[in-house]
């Protein structure tokens, strides 16, 4: 298998990294205060405005880091589940992976244990997208069905979401609800250097641990019983799976809240230009994500709204159209 998709389309790599590298710089300079390129450098080098200082360092870099953070690792989870269920319609959120790291998330604020270590949150995170995952997991190997898989992971979401509804309703004030709602649309706003600090971590290592996992994964796209005659160990792959997504997503919905649909639809964007074996999905997904979710973060941005727009909603507007382009396009190929 090419895991690089080269052979493709071999200028694939290098036009994402410069798409990645053009719109992680858009995110630093654009905003309801634009940044020139001058002031930017400007304040790197801690010369110039120190307010302009302050809102590139403090609040513009962290932000632009997350999106691509957070988007990278949405985009290689739904590729690897996409590859492991060799379903089309696998992704972190649809298989109730996200919404359970997002209860996780969610119990963590509503009992204040941010307040005691910023990094319960992810963890509480991490322990609910590796409850998701456990069902998902067995039923895979019992050879279940995908449409099994898929009905099983919309009960897990609906699980998910009434957890958090029971946390909504029992919020101990208002102002609880609306910190718990506005966490659940999905935004990157007021996020720092802290929020980087948790989630680089987790998504360097779940984007590591799928990437690794690439030639088990094109193993798994002739069966069970054809990635064991390859000698693919199918219970070690199971068990690197749960923890790279668990960790990964789960960090990545710590620090975001809920953003649909990423996973799901890039993984379709990008498989025209790859030869659709899952490994050479991974590393062109993680690209493609980043560039999708930093690019609707700018626009959320820049769109004048009464209201500011949460990330999560522009994502899922944006993400069933496409998503529903492509399954119409390219259904006969899967």
């Amino acid at each position: 298998m090419n895991a690089s998709g080269r052979g493709h389309a071999p200028l694939l790599f290098p036009l994402l990294l410069l798409l990645t590298l053009a719109v992680g710089l858009l995110s630093i300079t654009m905003g309801p205060a634009p940044i020139g390129i001058s002031a930017m450098v400007s304040a790197i080098e801690g010369k110039g405005d120190p307010i302009v200082r302050a809102i590139l360092l403090e609040l513009r870099l962290p932000r632009a880091i997350l999106g691509l953070l957070v988007g990278a690792m949405l985009g290689t989870g739904g590729a690897a589940l996409q590859g492991y269920l060799r379903n089309p319609l696998a992704e972190p959120a649809v298989l109730g992976i996200s919404p359970m790291a997002a209860l996780g998330a969610v119990i963590a604020i509503y009992f204040n244990l941010a307040d005691a270590h910023p990094w319960l949150v992810p963890l509480l995170a991490v322990l609910g997208a590796i409850a998701a995952l456990l069902p998902l997991l067995r039923l895979s190997r019992k050879g279940e069905s995908t449409l099994t898989l898929i009905l099983a992971g919309m009960a897990i979401a609906s699980l998910a979401e009434a957890g958090i509804s029971l946390a909504l309703n029992l919020a101990p004030s208002p102002f609880a609800a609306m910190e718990i709602m506005s966490w659940l649309l999905g935004s990157l706003e007021d996020r720092s250097f802290k929020d980087v600090l948790i989630a680089l971590p987790c998504v360097a290592i779940g984007i590591a641990m799928l990437v690794g996992q690439g030639r088990a994964l094109d193993a798994l796209s002739l069966g069970e019983d054809g990635a064991r005659s390859l000698g693919a160990d199918l219970s070690r792959t199971r068990m690197i799976l749960l923890f790279a997504i668990a960790i990964g997503v789960g960090g990545a919905v710590a620090v975001s809240g809920g953003i649909g649909f990423v996973g799901l639809v890039v993984p379709h964007l990008m498989r025209p230009f790859t030869d659709r074996s899952p490994s050479a999905l991974l590393l062109p997904s993680a690209f493609a994500g980043a560039i999708l979710l930093s690019a609707a973060d700018i626009a959320v941005r820049v769109v004048p709204t009464a209201t500011p727009l949460k990330l999560g909603v522009l994502t899922a507007f944006l993400g069933v159209p496409i998503f529903i382009h492509h399954l119409l396009r390219e259904r006969r190929l899967w």
